[in-house]
């Protein structure tokens, strides 16, 4: 079943290598494939560093908004991962050690020790503070870890995730999956737009505003481009929405654009 208002989905990314370029940010392009596939859009995404204060703020932020958000990243337990414990400074919570958390870190740990041909010892100091890692606000729930059982956990309609996209994009996957799959919109979204030459937004921006004022359900788009291995100097404009309703707005774009007389290119569909 389809939702006729789409979900307001977020995406935070927290850590300082994304930040100083030690690490290139392979989660948003990776979100958009995963929400693209089920109908669904990326509205936002914040990057943030390993600040405590500016996490919990961000996460604040997130707590209230009421949209779908996914926070990738700091969940650890080294002196450097904070998310944990700022999703429980934002939401007012204790941090309490998760007894599903619990039980599935010691079952991985039983497993590496089984890997390594040694005994499991579970109150050796290491093991202990591996526990660290189950420790979430109070209240929350668990998201599975199907590459080493490290669980992550959900507060509402927000969820935390491991920063190794080994790890978080399968527990993304599964919480769109086991979550939200009533507002999955399959083949309810389009984009179609014409490359458009020798002429500038400004030009353009009159017809835009009328295609939008005439059809209100759809949203005009202008992608320039100076240097298009393909097209060279050029402008991508078109219209995106519903499928009925881009098919009804696209001939009004079209026509405005030939009465100005300006060089069209090829057509672009996009769904």
């Amino acid at each position: 079943m389809s939702n006729p208002t789409p979900p307001t989905i977020g995406l935070i990314i927290v850590g300082d290598e994304i930040l100083s370029g030690k690490r290139a940010d392979k989660h948003m392009p990776k979100v958009i494939e995963l929400l693209g596939a089920r109908g669904l859009q990326l509205a936002w995404a914040d990057y943030v560093g390993d600040s405590p204060g500016r996490i919990t703020a961000t996460l604040k932020r997130a707590f209230e908004s009421g949209d779908i958000v996914f926070s990738c990243g700091g969940i650890g337990a080294t002196p450097d991962d904070h998310t944990r414990q700022c999703a429980a400074a934002a939401l007012g919570v204790p941090l309490a050690l998760h007894p599903q958390a619990e039980a599935l870190i010691r079952e991985r740990m039983q497993d590496v020790a089984r890997e390594q041909g040694v005994p499991y010892e579970p109150d050796r100091p290491d093991n202990i503070h591996r526990l660290n890692m189950g420790v979430f606000p109070q209240g929350c729930t668990i998201i599975p870890n199907p590459y080493n059982k490290i669980p992550g956990f959900s507060v509402g309609d927000v969820h935390f995730m491991p920063g190794f996209p080994v790890m978080a994009w399968p527990m993304i996957e599964w919480v769109l999956d086991n979550r939200y799959a009533h507002l999955f919109q399959r083949d309810a979204y389009l984009e179609k737009s014409v490359i458009v030459f020798g002429s500038m937004e400004a030009t353009l921006t009159p017809l835009m505003e009328q295609v939008e004022r005439e059809h209100p359900q759809v949203k005009v788009f202008s992608l320039p481009s100076v240097d298009h291995p393909t097209y060279g100097r050029h402008i991508d404009l078109g219209v995106k929405g519903a499928p009925a309703a881009v098919e009804a707005a696209y001939p009004m774009l079209v026509a405005g654009l030939q009465g100005l007389g300006v060089k069209l290119g090829p057509e672009l569909v996009r769904s």
